[in-house]
């Protein structure tokens, strides 16, 4: 028997891969991170928002993982398999070299059955390799109590909620909760491992290695398939095609809506508060997502998410914080409560662990904004939109000229207070602004004088109670100079030209006070306090959207040069965080949908820019 004590810990004295170790796989359903140990130490099933089977990232001890590796010393390494979501852990020995192929076939949508499985295909490609493996699940958070049972080269895990059943080509023992198994391949050979969702209608089934081979090669095909639609030809190909298969992994597919992070609880400061649940719809998110989709040619995800927003958008009732909630779960539901798993430790002792969201009920007025140019890009890129669907745009604009002048919680969704911030009202005023392009390119009906008056009343407002004398910079909320990186959507969006004076000197005072090695923090929590204890890292997304502000500004080598530096701060596998520590290191929730998008836009206008 495999000792109890014999654990595949991480390299190092500590009990945790850091964040950026790791790869994510998934089935437009759900997802899993792999770390290049080998090892699943986050898997929720059967989809996202799911309570934990393996949560070892958010607590080593009790999260649960599935441990697969190399029994001897060696050395790894990890890869996509080229154009694919398919992730290869590579292991060098001294008396071998193998790999592990990890994969969730992408289900048929035909079929009603709701089958999850995640295959772990384990080769030797030279010389001869002993392995172990261990299965560990920790259903509901950890929380359930579960029984093994183990026959004929099965083992069935049963709990309260949920049945999961490994299959497996080598011996498998069962040791107390968990199963493990030891064995070796020699040059050539192969071994499956196979973790099926039963029950619900759905049987158990085996998984013979030659149907290994046929589920590995659909899934290859599926994504490559897939991203053949792209139209992105540039210098930066590799990056923004990873990106776009991490939002397609980032997609829940029988709703067209589109998750922030799969994961919850990882952490924006090391042993810090900042720790939130992204496992649901963000308007604002999924709304930038389309838009980088539609960059590359990708029009079905669009199409699925204008979808999501006509069977949702309006299904909360409108109340003082408008027609739209700023999220929504995956399946549209409206509340998403949030509570504290306080059982578990939270990645490097970072607690409180999460689930659920309480800012779900906060008022951001940015999100109509970021919605409606999303469906006036799909509009015009994608397909014309339908007379119901303008129906709601008009409802939405309508209430923004009835609600754009009160203070709100911002895009930065702080819990220090409502304030006037100049993001949310530049937000609205591309709702406003979007929406009459639309009605009078396509004849619409609008009550367009009312619509004009509002737009042009909220530029007016941001020109003069929003720019500051003193740092001769846009800020970040009405009547105190505090800067804040969001306003460098402001050229992006089209409110101001990209050399207006007023713009280069915000360029530069932003450049000045919030920018590090072209890493860009959103903004000073000492002089903007937002309610929360503790720091936090340099902001992806912001250090993308500096990019591509200097682009649009001329300033090219300047461009060029922060958007190769920030191309160093991924992982090994092209994949990004939400932010970027002192040291390099990434922090909070991964792989980040808002990082990934902005990359592409990035990439996008610089490619353009330099011809």
């Amino acid at each position: 028997m495999w000792p109890e004590t014999q654990q595949f810990a991480p390299s190092g004295t500590s009990r945790y891969l850091p964040i950026a170790e790791h790869g994510l796989i998934g089935d437009l359903r759900t997802a899993a991170l792999v770390g290049v140990n080998g090892t699943i130490d986050w898997y929720c099933c059967p989809r996202f928002d799911a309570p934990s089977v393996f949560g070892a990232i958010l607590d080593a001890d009790r999260g649960g993982s599935f441990q697969l590796a190399a029994d001897v010393p060696a050395r790894t390494k990890q890869f996509y398999f080229p154009d694919t979501n398919v992730l290869i852990t590579r292991f060098y020995a001294a008396d071998g070299v193998g790999e592990i192929q990890d994969f969730m076939p992408i289900m048929d949508e035909s079929r009603e059955i709701d089958r999850h499985r995640l295959i772990r295909r384990v080769l030797c490609a030279r010389g001869s390799l002993p392995f172990r493996a261990r299965v560990a699940p920790r259903f509901g958070y950890a929380t359930e109590p579960h029984t093994v049972r183990v026959q004929e080269g099965q083992a069935i895990f049963t709990a309260p909620s949920l049945s999961l059943t490994l299959t497996a080509s080598v011996p498998l023992e069962a040791d107390n909760q968990d199963v493990w198994s030891q064995f070796k391949l020699h040059e050539g050979e192969s071994a499956v491992f196979a973790l099926d969702r039963v029950g619900d209608g759905v049987e158990m089934r085996s998984c013979p290695l030659a149907e290994a081979e046929e589920q590995f090669a659909a899934t290859v095909k599926f994504w490559r398939t897939w991203l053949s639609s792209s139209r992105y030809r540039g210098r930066w190909r590799e990056m923004v095609h990873r990106s776009a298969l991490t939002l397609k992994l980032l997609t829940y597919a029988p709703t067209g809506g589109i998750v922030a992070a799969p994961t919850t609880s990882l952490p924006e400061q090391i042993g810090g508060e900042r720790n939130w649940d992204y496992r649901h719809v963000w308007i604002r998110d999924a709304a930038f997502c389309v838009y980088a989709l539609l960059r590359l040619g990708f029009t079905g995800e669009a199409e699925a998410f204008m979808d999501f927003l006509s069977r949702h958008v309006t299904t909360c009732g409108v109340d003082e914080s408008g027609p739209l909630q700023i999220m929504y779960g995956i399946d549209g539901r409206c509340d998403l409560p949030e509570r504290e798993l306080g059982h578990l430790e939270g990645y490097q002792g970072s607690a409180p662990v999460r689930t659920g969201n309480a800012a779900v009920d906060q008022l951001q007025l940015d999100i109509y904004g970021a919605l409606i140019d999303s469906i006036y890009l799909y509009d015009k890129w994608g397909q014309p939109i339908s007379s119901d669907q303008w129906d709601q745009v008009c409802v939405l604009v309508d209430w923004v000229c009835d609600n754009w002048d009160q203070p709100d919680e911002g895009v930065w969704e702080t819990r220090g207070g409502r304030k006037d911030f100049v993001y949310s009202r530049l937000m609205c005023w591309v709702a406003i602004e979007r929406a009459t392009r639309m009605a009078i390119h396509r004849g619409l009906p609008a009550d367009l004088s009312r619509w004009r008056e509002n737009r042009d009343t909220i530029y007016r407002q941001i020109m003069r109670r929003g720019w500051s004398r003193e740092l001769q910079a846009f800020v970040q909320h009405y009547d105190e100079d505090v800067l804040d990186a969001a306003v460098l959507m402001m050229p992006l969006a089209k409110f101001v030209s990209p050399t207006d004076p007023k713009w280069l000197s915000t360029l530069d005072a932003l450049g000045e006070a919030l920018v590090s090695d072209s890493l860009v923090y959103r903004y000073d929590p000492r002089t903007s306090p937002d309610g929360l204890r503790g720091e936090e890292g340099t902001f992806s997304i912001c250090s993308f959207w500096y990019v591509e502000a200097l682009a649009r500004a001329g300033r090219l080598d300047e461009a060029r040069l922060a958007f190769e530096k920030m191309l160093t701060y991924a992982n090994h596998l092209g994949l990004y965080a939400e932010e970027i520590g002192h040291t390099g290191e990434q922090l909070g929730n991964f792989p980040q949908a808002f990082t990934h998008l902005a990359l592409i836009s990035a990439a996008f206008k610089l490619d353009l820019a330099l011809g």
